[in-house]
């Protein structure tokens, strides 16, 4: 009786320590920044934004050059 005892404590035990959480870890984007666009772009718009698009990427305006954009 004593080890039926031992076995569910150890049993809940184990239950109660182990976690239904899964750690997810973030990778950074990559971001890529150019500061000048070729000559060959196109404007775009999409939904009143202003895109630039050159070589089937697409790049928005920022204070530090055209960073490129999925939509």
């Amino acid at each position: 009786m004593r080890l039926f005892f031992i076995a569910i404590i150890t049993v809940l035990f184990s239950f109660s320590t182990t976690s239904c959480v899964t750690r997810v870890r973030a990778t950074p984007s990559k971001i890529v920044v150019v500061k000048k666009l070729p000559r060959a772009h196109k404007v775009v718009y999409v939904k009143g934004q202003r895109y630039y698009t050159w070589n089937g990427k697409r790049y928005r305006k920022t204070n530090k050059g055209y960073v490129v954009v999925r939509y």
